[in-house]
């Protein structure tokens, strides 16, 4: 069912709901206002009946009959029965003694009274010639014209109903139109096109959708174009030992190479192929870190040993560039359930990442220590450092490596990315910054 039809549908719901509610409420003040309406004809009436009857019976006017004309008509089109009462006459129907009394010892009545026929109003009017007048009329009357009115107020409604919902038709289509504009603009997102621009309009909530519209369609061009990048510099990464690989492959089946120089050409395709595992090692863990399987082995460890061990490898790494590797190891142990195995991953790879813009007689600082619940791991440099649009978009697959390709050493942009994945897998946080050392620096938080 559609928002307009729901929104019609409801707005009549409403309309009907509102007539019954105006209906019910209304019908006791309709009925009160009626009754005293009819009352006070009624009274009208008695005066005017009783002062007719105190003329003279040979009134001109009159024509014979004991009331003018006109007022018969009047009372018999309002179904007055009117009576006349002397000193010891039967009461009219209905009427108590004590009215009767009252009426011929010279005062007016005004009560309700109960006949066969029901319940009716009555009036009494003391006559100039000793006797009494009594009028009555049928409390019926009170209800026809209250429920004549309360119809006449509904047809007003059902009129005003029937006119509302073609107007509610017309203002539902119409209030709903940019969130049509809003589906067409994602169903054409979700096909694949980027070039879809919402014109926010409507109410403010609408035209929120259409901002969010614009600002997602805006994220997905730059989101889309990064993966592009990035599956460009991977692609590049990957055919360099690919190409190496085979080239030496063909080049030692061909027999071209010495036999002096093969044990040299294998190193270098086992080099090769060893980078190009390392590569697809790193695609597979950053795919499987968003996964619901990725696995995580947590056992007793302690920071300080597990930086240590890396220290060793990557100080026989550095020296050979000129760069000082130094480790800053907190005294006592640093214990964590983790998994060393990712944790190892983390410190390899911002250590191969900071070795790798480390120009010589620069230096690396490995860090470990505790902050609160928490084990740090961190890895500064002395190179050339980030800026802050660096900082907020480090831990992105490939964006540090488009931006600076071709201006400074710079890997696959696998490494940065993985170290970001790895902490949240382990229920941390990564985050870049300026070091004190000058270049780049990087924090691993691991809850213990």
């Amino acid at each position: 069912m559609s928002i307009v039809t729901r929104t019609v549908i409801l707005t009549a719901a409403i309309a009907a709901i509102a007539v019954l509610v105006a209906g019910i409420v209304s019908y006791p003040l309709l009925h009160s206002a009626a009754e005293s309406q009819t009352r006070g004809e009624l009274v009208g009436l008695a005066d005017l009946t009783a002062t007719a009857l105190d003329r003279d019976p040979e009134d001109e006017h009159r024509g014979g009959e004991p009331l003018p004309r006109p007022l018969i008509e009047t009372l018999q089109a309002r179904q007055i029965t009117g009576y006349l009462v002397t000193p010891g006459s039967v009461a009219p129907p209905g009427v108590p003694e004590e009215a009767v009394a009252t009426v011929l010892g010279g005062a007016s009545v005004s009560i309700q009274g109960v006949t066969d026929a029901g319940t009716v109003l009555i009036e009494g009017r003391p006559l100039s010639g000793g006797g009494g007048l009594f009028l009555e009329q049928p409390y019926e009357v009170v209800g026809g014209e209250a429920a004549a009115v309360l119809r006449r107020i509904a047809l007003a409604l059902l009129l005003g109903l029937l006119i509302a919902v073609p107007i509610g038709v017309w203002a539902a289509r119409r209030l709903t139109r940019p969130l049509r504009a809003a589906r067409d603009a994602a169903n054409k997102m979700a096909e694949g096109s980027r070039d879809v621009t919402l014109k926010p309009e409507g109410p403010v909530e609408i035209a929120d959708i259409a901002d969010s519209l614009n600002r997602l369609n805006s994220a997905l061009v730059v989101s889309e174009g990064r993966q592009r990048e990035f599956l460009l510099s991977v692609s590049h990464e990957l055919r360099t030992p690919l190409t190496a690989v085979k080239g030496y492959a063909e080049a030692l089946s061909d027999g071209v190479i010495p036999g002096d120089e093969v044990a040299r050409t294998g190193g270098i395709v086992a080099a090769e192929a060893a980078r190009l595992d390392r590569l697809v090692s790193d695609l597979l863990d950053l795919a499987r870190l968003g996964a619901v399987d990725f696995h995580i082995s947590p056992v007793e460890v302690d920071l300080v040993e597990l930086a240590e061990d890396a220290g060793a490898v990557w100080l026989d790494r550095a020296t050979p560039e000129g760069v000082r590797m130094v480790l800053e190891l907190q005294a006592d142990e640093v214990t964590l359930r983790t998994d060393p195995i990712r944790v190892r991953q983390i410190i390899d790879n911002l250590a191969e990442n900071a070795l790798r813009v480390s120009p010589p007689q620069s230096v690396i600082v490995l860090a470990v220590r505790r902050e609160g619940p928490w084990g740090v791991v961190e890895v500064r440099d002395s190179g050339p450092g980030l800026t802050p649009d660096d900082v907020a978009v480090a831990f992105e697959p490939g964006v540090l490596h488009e931006r600076y390709r071709g201006v400074r050493p710079v890997g696959t942009g696998l490494g940065l990315a993985l170290v970001g994945k790895l902490a949240q897998g382990l229920g941390g946080s990564a985050e870049a910054g300026q070091a004190a050392e000058g270049g780049a620096r990087f924090t691993v938080r691991i809850p213990a």
